[in-house]
């Protein structure tokens, strides 16, 4: 008897916690600090804010993608190239998560606005790492994966 009432209050455990994990998130203010051009790594980095969205339901997130140094490829080779990746830009933008583009970088590799996937004067920042630090300021958690 001393098992089974164990493993009922583990049952039970296991339930309310998993329960009260699941609605236990407070909004959140992330920034996903990305400046590699390594398109995997750049497509899971932005698999990992859809997840992040589903874990704290629409509304709960304010969510912006930094871009500078070699992660402007993910606004130009790797969106322009790959459907999929396309389509996951596509998909976040629509769930309010932005993507900031560093002006120092696009002056210094010479990259036009018009190279980059769906990019308008109002996605560039002056500098990505002092906006970071700014978006820091702001409150926002530093994510780099």
């Amino acid at each position: 008897m001393k098992y089974i009432t164990r493993i009922t209050a583990l049952l039970v455990a296991l339930v309310t916690g998993s329960l009260a994990f699941a609605e236990g998130y407070a909004k959140q203010q992330v920034v996903y600090h990305v400046n590699y051009s390594d398109g995997k790594r750049a497509i899971g980095a932005m698999r990992n804010a859809q997840n992040h969205i589903n874990a704290l339901g629409e509304g709960n997130h304010e969510i912006q993608f930094v871009l500078h140094g070699n992660g402007i490829e993910l606004l130009r080779s790797v969106a322009n190239e790959n459907d999929a990746a396309a389509a996951r830009i596509d998909s976040l933008r629509s769930q309010g998560v932005a993507f900031k583009v560093c002006n120092n970088t696009l002056v210094g590799r010479k990259i036009d606005l018009s190279e980059l996937y769906f990019a308008t004067e109002a996605d560039v920042v002056p500098s990505g790492v002092a906006e970071i630090g700014k978006l820091q300021q702001d409150g926002f958690v530093y994510l780099r994966p």
